[in-house]
């Protein structure tokens, strides 16, 4: 599975949607994903996140949907960072 980072029309307001791995299970599987949320304020610096949360991977996907819907892009300029 690969990060998924997406961007708001406005450009200040980022998610990044990437596999979350619980290691207090044995098994290496994943079937979870960990969702982060932050704000940018300048487009040449780090955005500053704020929180995350984790969800199963139905719900990202739904949430990724959503997000798509209401105007969010695929971006990769903040790959760096994370």
């Amino acid at each position: 599975m690969e990060r998924f980072i997406l961007i708001n029309n406005e450009r200040n307001r980022i998610k990044v949607l990437e596999p979350f791995e619980d290691v207090s299970k044995p098994s290496s599987s994943i079937d979870a994903m960990m969702i982060s949320y932050g704000c940018v304020y300048k487009r040449s610096s780090k955005p500053v996140m704020k929180g995350s949360k984790v969800e199963t991977i139905e719900g990202a996907r739904k949430e990724y949907k959503k997000l798509l819907e209401e105007g969010w892009k695929k971006t990769s300029i903040y790959n760096s960072y994370f």
